[in-house]
């Protein structure tokens, strides 16, 4: 995960009843003697759904010693219970933004789930990593018109990248054959759709999807599940899985989608 140099995450929370007036300001008050800035501030919601009882900061300082001791210190403070402090991952960062950690997969850390309503958060999520330099190869699930690939093109324009299609169906079904040298570096996200790129693409396209794939650059893909189905990838090749639903009870499912893209022929 990503790290901010001289910031550091810190969470806190309140023993049961114990959430007294001024217990904030004491915090407050020993971060100011260490002369350890706070960056920002929020409420994090706890995985049983509480929000008033944890506190979340991005604090900076200059000396890591000043961290060693605020923890120390912290230990001591009746009321709170430390828990975490530490340079701060992706999901810190936004916890401290959004005032609550993403859901994750709890057997496949690298799955993250979100639900419609969610995609601010998952567009903020989604720039984070791609503001992150180097190979990513990123799948996302979700059924048609739960807004999978707005929230990558939204995501790219917070991260100041530029987005490429090799192959997408946002307004017609669109297979690239080849790219420009100018649209072959760091500054772009590829987007694929698993599905046209593995089931109805030319043996051209396929071409330049192996050619791009290992390249040191974003990649997402849609509909990973399917793309693995018909490739040599496996789902190990993956650094990340984003499920994206229009409610958390919804199944993501491929079986009518598959249907639907055989009544397609290729432009």
């Amino acid at each position: 995960m990503e790290i901010r140099k001289q910031e550091w995450y810190l969470e806190y929370e309140i023993e049961k009843g114990k959430n007294r007036p001024g217990l904030l300001g004491d915090v407050a008050s020993i971060l100011g003697m260490l002369s350890i800035n706070i960056v920002t501030i929020n409420g994090v919601e706890s995985q049983h759904g509480e929000l008033n009882r944890r506190r979340g900061m991005l604090i900076r300082t200059d000396d890591p010693k000043k961290i060693e001791l605020l923890g120390s210190i912290l230990e001591k403070v009746e009321n709170i219970h430390l828990l975490k402090l530490r340079q701060p991952t992706i999901l810190d960062l936004l916890a401290v933004r959004h005032g609550r950690y993403i859901e994750r997969d709890a057997e496949d850390k690298r799955t993250f789930r979100f639900v419609r309503e969610e995609i601010g958060v998952l567009v903020d999520f989604m720039a984070e990593l791609f503001k992150r330099e180097g190979h990513q190869l990123i799948g996302i699930r979700g059924m048609p018109r739960v807004g999978k690939t707005e929230s990558t093109v939204a995501a790219c324009v917070c991260a100041n990248k530029r987005w490429t299609f090799l192959s997408s169906t946002l307004i017609r079904q669109t297979v690239r054959n080849s790219l420009p040298e100018i649209e072959m570096n760091k500054d772009h996200i590829y987007l694929l759709d698993g599905i046209v790129s593995t089931m109805r693409s030319t043996e051209k396209h396929a071409t330049l999807m192996n050619k791009i794939l290992p390249m040191p650059f974003v990649k997402v893909i849609e509909h990973p599940d399917i793309f693995v189905r018909e490739t040599n990838y496996a789902f190990s090749d993956f650094d990340y899985i984003i499920e994206l639903r229009n409610h958390p009870d919804e199944e993501i499912t491929y079986e009518n989608l598959e249907m639907g893209f055989s009544n397609f022929d290729l432009p």
